[in-house]
């Protein structure tokens, strides 16, 4: 007989009553955290959580199957929405648009987190104003093989561009491998120029740190440095905002620094458990970020200074698609993460002979933003295996179609 549903919690939070299903649901095993805990933790750090993504739209990132499980993203906010969510309607270059939900207090908080969200993915503008951005957005993602002292190099080196160009970055763990750099900004750009100034800054931190940092998009390029993310600034993305619990066994947080601390901590140092200390301890390191509102005047001369961007060449047979400049093969296309691996595993197993060859960089496993969900890209790059030694492009382990069944306006090709 299957054991009956723990009954729902209702908290009063503020004045307004949250409904919490499931309460004892065990959402992170390690460390033995329930779907309450989790709610009680938001509350607890609610306001630098607001403070990150508070009168944000925001894409509801569900995870209703736990963490073991392949997460859905959800733009459209739930018909059914309490009064105290907002909603704003937002329209992406695919040709559609989503009402998304809008959170402004505790209580939106613990509703988010009902619905199976861990982490909090808004997008870098205000509900009352959604064409201009407020905060420009600098992703440290390091490639394999890449410790955290040079990520810590790269962020000391953006920090100097952002001071030379008169503006305040306020620096985050990720909660995954990398760090986050936020820049307030006044709303007087569009997302193109925001765009614009983040691959500038980039650049910037690519000619100071040459082989530490690039600025290089595409990633078999990249070699073992941090790629300095400015994509993060296209109008479709979003990031985990500070206090974000990230989907990882220990519960680990996407953490505000001040840059004191940027030096000496470590990404695995930030849980649940300890940001609660932390918060009541410290409180916000990042409290006063929205005093610190900047121009983007001194990163859009540097981008004149500069010149465009060096463009990837195109291929020769009319499709208009970029070229890569490495001797790429591609192993498989899957749903899950799992299967990329095990996938990559037979690939190598088949060419054992070349994987000594291979550095960690050479290998990459890509998470694709899919319609409704992450699928995985497999490529190796043979770079470093001898010309006559590189196996063949073969046909796919798994070819899996994340957009099988689906029509839309510029619905990307399979």
């Amino acid at each position: 007989m299957t054991p009956s549903k723990t009954p729902a919690e209702i908290l009063d939070i503020d004045g307004e009553e949250v409904r919490i299903s499931s309460p004892d649901k065990v959402v992170f095993p390690e460390p033995g955290l329930t779907k309450l805990d989790l709610v009680r933790y938001y509350l607890a750090v609610a306001d630098g959580a607001l403070r990150g993504a508070g009168g944000r739209p925001m894409v509801l990132k569900r995870f209703p199957k736990g963490i073991g499980e392949e997460p859905f993203f959800q733009k459209r906010v739930p018909e059914n929405h309490p009064p105290y969510i907002d909603t704003t309607t937002l329209h992406y270059a695919s040709g559609t648009s989503a009402e998304e939900a809008v959170i402004r207090n505790a209580a939106g908080l613990a509703w988010v987190i009902n619905l199976g969200c861990l982490d909090l993915n808004p997008h870098p503008v205000r509900a009352e104003d959604l064409e201009h951005p407020d905060e420009l957005r600098v992703d440290l993602d390091p490639m394999p093989g890449v410790d955290w002292s040079q990520i810590v190099d790269v962020a000391y080196v953006a920090q100097e561009v952002l001071d030379d160009v008169g503006l305040a970055g306020w620096a985050k763990t990720s909660g995954s491998r990398g760090l986050h750099i936020l820049v307030r900004i006044a709303p007087q750009w569009s997302y193109k120029d925001v765009r614009l100034a983040a691959e500038t800054l980039a650049r910037e931190v690519e000619n100071r740190a040459p082989g530490l940092a690039t600025a290089r998009w595409w990633k078999e390029e990249r070699g073992e440095s941090v790629f300095v993310d400015f994509n993060q600034n296209a109008k479709d993305r979003t990031v985990a905002s500070a206090y974000s619990v990230r989907a990882l066994p220990d519960a680990r947080v996407s953490t505000p620094l001040s840059w004191d601390e940027v030096r000496s901590a470590r990404p695995e140092q930030f849980t649940v458990p300890t940001i609660l200390e932390r918060f009541a301890a410290i409180g916000d390191p990042h409290a006063g970020i929205d005093d610190a509102v900047g121009s983007l005047d001194g990163l859009l001369a540097l981008a004149k200074e500069l010149g465009p961007a060096e463009k990837a060449p195109r291929g020769g047979n009319g499709s208009g698609r970029r070229q890569s400049t490495m001797p790429l093969i591609e192993v498989a296309r899957t749903r899950t993460k799992p299967e990329a691996l095990a996938a990559l595993d037979e690939w190598k197993t088949r060419h054992a002979a070349v994987v000594p060859s291979l550095t960690p960089a050479d290998v990459l496993v890509d998470g694709m933003r899919g319609s409704s969900s992450l699928w995985y890209r497999v490529r190796v790059n043979l770079q470093h295996v001898p010309e006559a030694e590189r196996p063949p492009q073969e046909k796919l382990m798994a070819d899996y179609d994340p957009w099988a069944g689906k029509e839309w306006p510029g619905r990307p090709e399979s």
